[in-house]
Parts: structure tokens; C-alpha cells; sequence
């Protein structure tokens, strides 16, 4: 007989059938006459009992089981006696009379333990990943993966889009991170990349005039790894003619609010809430704010410039600018409390934080003597600061006073308990800045990449001033994490070369990186833009997990490494010599 069912599929209203379940040795329990194992598959876990009643056979097999050994268990679904039911099992109320077994297969003793509870190094984990998978909690993120790609796929099929795929061998075409390079053995000296998105690809099926294309894809960029970065990772792309901006938020708004119902039965209130850029920035310091809690930045600039505090007149001499976060009863902090929230700012570029604690008598500080008790009644009310709270302020470049309260409110969100987990905030970021200036290299750069359309109202202004300039992009964002981005895109070849000239790119260049593209606008390319959303990051969000790692099913490490594997590894010099390469090493001092 084979599998009838999977084993946490059964229930009480299958009592008196005869089934046939596989799957792991969870657990096993000798109580003398009785041998009791939770058999453990992808769908949860069944108990099955061995009785010398059932099958001599049987019971006499049960007691050679060890952990993790691979059975077969053929038998009547029985209902549990009421003292033995199991509240917390899905199949708390039934177990299988085992009249035939079968071990399909032994196992060593694994390296650590499968329970759901267990705390194991992350090393050993990834080591031995094929093991961690079999846990319950580590498996189950990847059936939600497997659920919200077919809820993808049904919703962009009914709505006319056309899953295509892009090539993984492509042309380098830096964009920011480095390209994952693939030599070639038929083109001596010549390589291949990894694609860092199908974003070329992507346009170039526009032009070619199928209209709403879309791709679960693997992406690849070769950078420094952070908590929430992984080499390769996944992304929900697609690209769409003939819609405006308000189309694709449509589009994308349906899509997650069917993910949300389907997936954790949350219904998300539509239209998602829209946010311009500099709003973002004035009131969160960062273009992906946390709306779960509030903590708002608010700008003193004007009021410090009228104090005698040397520090604050410095910054706005030189172009800087103050601003602050009220920490509500935070009075209540210690000293080594608010110079830990000093430290904590420095991490960021703040090379210092000054504050007021708000008593019955005003404003309390070291720094009082320098301002007034007007000033300092105007930078109360202006922060909305009551009785027994704590102001806290930072001055410096926009970028690094931004930067350092921006993740302050996080820290103190999370301190403070202000943070609802179970709540989704999302939130639409746009009309961002077509370009921003790279201070080291003195010159512009794209703020999103070279192939954003500037917003109608702006584009006078990109030979002229492109700090003026705003761009049609947008980013979805939950939670303070960027969800997605996207653009309506330059489908003009005039225009196009116009972007590449102020990002310092010459017609050379740019025919050399980008020609098959430019060649493409001419040939009547239609108006169209695109979005990618990230999956990993979207499946960690819904599943509650804590690192992007979990979501994947063979992650490598922040250092780029596969435990597993040993990847990257050490290759044979005749593949070298295939490939017309030769390996030199400096070292590095």
C-alpha cells in the first residue's frame, strides 16, 4: 500500500480507516507494553502506537527505532482516550494503531536537536540546513513562500500579464554593486554577468510590445552583506505599457492585499497611504519609515540659531541643520541612560546629542544657561514636549542629522515598547530626487538608476539645475523595510542620453554599456514602468521571522559562504586553463 495521507491531514473524522502515513521519528516513548512515536512529515505530526495487540511483528520492529529513522506505519486511525488527548498537536485527538511497519531507512544521531524550541548556532544550522529544514518552524516560512508565489502568479495571469523570463548570462552593466562575472571559455578573455535585475531585459520586452510582463527571478549583486543582504535573492518583477504612476500602486495594492487576506487574513485598508519624499525625510529622517508608532522629528534650526550655545550656531552657519525627537517620559532616564543614547547617535555620524528634560519649571539642561526662557518656551512647544518627557537633539549635515535620529526613533521605539509587532503599516514613497551628489567624486549620480523618467513638471531643470530635478519613482515600504521600487522609465532616446550626459557617462560609454538599449528607443518604444517587489523580504515580513537568511532555503553566511557546501570553493587548474585565467593572490597588508 502506499501513502494515503499526509500525517497531520487526519482527524477525528477519520476514525475507523485504515491509512498509511511516512515520515520521520520525532519522538519516541517506551512505556513497557506500549510504544508510542510522533511521526513527523511536512505537514506536522501524528502519534503512532505499537501494541503487541495490533502486531507482535510490529511492536517487536518499534523497539530498534531511534531518532529521526525514515518509517511507513500502516494502520487504523483510533481516537485518543480522553486523558491522553493532546491539545497543542493538530492530531491531539487521534493516533494510528500500527499493524505494519516498515523502516524505510536509519539515520546517524543528528548534530542537534529538531525541536521547534531548540536554540542552535545559526553556523551549525546552515551547516547542516538540510536537517534545520525539517523542523516545523524553519519549514514553514517556505510554505508560505510556495502559497504567495501562486497567489502572484493567479492574480498578474488574471490581470493580462505574461510571465517571461530574462537571461541569467548578460552583459556587465555596473549599476551601483558589483556584477557576479562568469568567464567565457568560446570568448577568451570575455564574461558574462549575473543579472542585478532584469531591469534592460525588462524594458526591452516593452518595446517589443507584449505589454505586462512579470518574473519570480533570482537576482545577484556581489556587496558587503548586511543583516537583510544575501548574494543571490529573489524578486516579484514586472513592467507594464501605456499606465501612469496610479496604475502600477493599483496594481501592486491588489496584489498585496490578496497576499495579506489569503496568507495571515488581514485585510489591508485601501488606497495604501501616499507620502512624498521630503515629507519622509523632514518628519523620519529615512525614505522608509516605521508608521507603527510615532516619535516625529521635528526641526529647530531657526530657534537655535537665535541661542548662545556655540555648538547649535555653528551647525547652521555652516549649512547644517537641528533637529530633535520627543521621548515621551523620558525625564525618567538616568544620566548613563541618555549618554548610552549619546553613543548610540555617534554610531550613526553625530558627533554629539543635546537634551532638555521637561520639568513644572520648563526646560532642564546642562546647556540652559545658553538660551532664553523665550527660546526655550518656543522649542517646547515646538516639540510638543510635556511634563516629564525628554528632548533630544542633533546638528550636523542634513544627511548625517537625518541619518542618526532616524534610527534613534527606531531605538527608542523598540526601548520604550511603542512598537505594535502584529501591525502592517504600509506606506507609498515618492517624487524622490532624480539625482543625488556624490561629494567624494563630485558629481551626480542616479538616485534610483539611469533609466528613471524625471517627473514632467521638473525635466526643464535637468541640464540646469538636477538638483531640482524630481523623479517618477515610488517605493512601497512596510514597516520602516522597502518592500519594492520602481519607476516609470525613460522610453525617449533623446532624453536617455541626456540622463547618461549629466551622470558623466560619455556617448562611448554608454554605446559600450548601453547600446542595444538605445538602439531599442529608437524604434517606438512605448511609455512604460515597472516595479520589483523584494520576495525574501516579503515572506519575512508576513512570517514574522528574524533575518532574511530564514526565508531562503540555502542561504550563505554575511561573510558569503555556504556552510553546507563550502562554496566558493578551490577549482582544478584545467579549469583555469579552459578558461584562459590565471589566478595571482597579493597579499593583503
Amino acid at each position: 500500500m502506499k501513502r494515503t495521507n499526509y500525517c497531520a491531514e487526519l482527524s477525528a473524522a477519520d476514525i475507523g480507516k485504515n491509512v498509511a502515513v511516512c515520515g520521520w521519528a520525532h519522538r519516541r516513548r517506551d512505556h513497557g507494553g506500549l510504544i508510542f512515536i510522533d511521526l513527523r512529515d511536512r505537514s506536522g505530526l501524528l502519534q503512532i502506537v505499537f501494541n503487541p495487540e495490533y502486531s507482535v511483528e510490529a511492536h517487536k520492529l518499534a523497539h530498534t527505532i531511534r531518532s529521526e529513522y525514515v518509517l511507513m506505519a500502516k494502520g487504523k486511525v483510533i481516537k485518543r482516550s480522553d486523558e491522553t488527548i493532546n491539545p497543542k498537536m493538530k492530531t491531539g485527538e487521534i493516533e494510528i494503531a500500527v499493524n505494519e511497519l516498515t523502516i524505510l531507512n536509519t539515520s546517524k544521531t543528528p548534530p542537534f536537536a529538531l525541536d521547534d524550541d531548540s536554540k542552535i548556532n545559526e553556523d551549525l544550522r546552515l551547516k547542516y540546513r538540510y536537517l534545520d529544514l525539517r523542523r516545523e518552524n524553519v519549514m514553514f516560512p517556505f510554505l508560505v513562500r510556495h502559497k504567495v508565489a501562486n497567489i502572484v502568479r493567479n492574480y498578474l495571469n488574471d490581470n493580462n500579464f505574461l510571465e517571461i523570463e530574462t537571461p541569467m548570462l548578460t552583459k556587465s552593466t555596473p549599476e551601483g554593486a558589483r556584477d557576479y562575472l562568469v568567464p567565457s571559455r568560446v570568448h577568451p578573455g570575455k564574461f558574462f554577468a549575473l543579472p542585478q535585475s532584469p531591469q534592460l531585459f525588462k524594458q526591452l520586452f516593452m518595446v517589443a510590445g507584449f505589454d505586462r510582463y512579470f518574473q519570480i527571478v533570482k537576482c545577484f549583486r556581489d556587496e558587503d552583506l548586511r543583516a537583510d543582504r544575501q548574494p543571490e535573492f529573489t524578486q516579484i518583477d514586472m513592467e507594464l505599457s501605456f499606465i501612469e504612476i496610479d496604475d502600477i500602486f493599483e496594481i501592486i495594492e491588489g496584489m498585496l492585499y490578496k497576499i495579506f487576506k489569503e496568507i495571515r487574513g488581514i485585510e489591508i485598508s485601501l488606497p495604501i497611504r501616499k507620502m512624498d519624499y521630503f515629507e519622509a525625510m523632514d518628519k523620519y529622517g529615512c525614505d522608509k519609515p516605521d508608521l507603527r508608532f510615532g516619535l516625529e522629528l521635528k526641526e529647530i534650526t531657526d530657534l537655535a540659531a537665535d541661542s548662545d550655545f556655540q555648538v547649535f550656531k555653528n551647525v547652521v552657519q555652516s549649512g547644517g541643520i537641528i533637529k530633535g525627537i520627543t521621548v515621551p517620559n523620558g525625564a525618567s532616564l538616568s544620566r548613563k541612560e541618555i549618554d548610552d543614547l549619546i553613543t548610540y547617535v555617534g554610531n550613526y555620524g553625530a558627533r554629539g546629542m543635546a537634551w532638555f528634560k521637561v520639568t513644572e519649571n520648563g526646560l532642564e539642561s546642562n546647556i540652559k544657561k545658553y538660551f532664553n526662557d523665550e527660546l526655550l518656551k518656543k522649542i517646547q512647544e515646538r516639540m510638543v514636549a510635556k511634563i516629564g518627557d525628554l528632548v533630544c537633539f542633533v546638528g550636523s549635515t542634513p544627511k548625517i542629522t537625518n541619518f542618526a535620529l532616524a534610527n534613534l526613533r527606531l531605538h527608542l521605539g523598540e526601548k520604550l515598547g511603542l512598537i505594535d509587532n502584529d501591525k502592517f503599516e504600509f506606506v507609498w514613497i515618492y517624487n524622490f530626487p532624480l539625482f543625488e551628489y556624490d561629494e567624494q567624486t563630485k558629481r551626480y549620480a542616479a538616485m534610483h538608476h539611469p533609466f528613471t523618467s524625471p517627473t514632467d513638471d521638473t525635466i526643464e531643470f535637468m541640464e540646469t539645475a538636477p538638483d531640482k530635478v524630481r523623479a517618477k519613482a515610488y517605493d512601497i515600504v512596510l514597516n520602516g523595510n522597502e518592500l519594492g521600487g520602481g519607476s516609470l522609465r525613460i522610453y525617449r532616446n533623446d532624453i536617455q542620453k541626456k540622463m547618461f550626459k549629466i551622470l558623466n557617462i560619455g556617448e562611448e560609454e554608454a554605446e559600450q554599456k548601453f547600446g542595444f538599449l538605445l538602439n531599442a528607443l529608437q524604434y517606438g518604444a512605448p511609455p512604460h514602468g515597472g516595479i520589483a517587489l523584494g520576495m525574501d523580504r516579503l515572506i519575512m515580513l508576513l512570517t514574522g521571522v528574524e533575518s532574511i537568511r530564514d526565508v531562503i532555503a540555502f542561504p550563505k553566511t554575511q561573510k558569503a559562504s555556504c556552510l553546507m557546501t563550502d562554496a566558493p570553493s578551490v577549482v582544478e587548474p584545467s579549469q583555469l586553463k579552459e578558461l584562459f585565467l590565471k589566478i595571482t593572490i597579493e597579499d593583503k597588508k
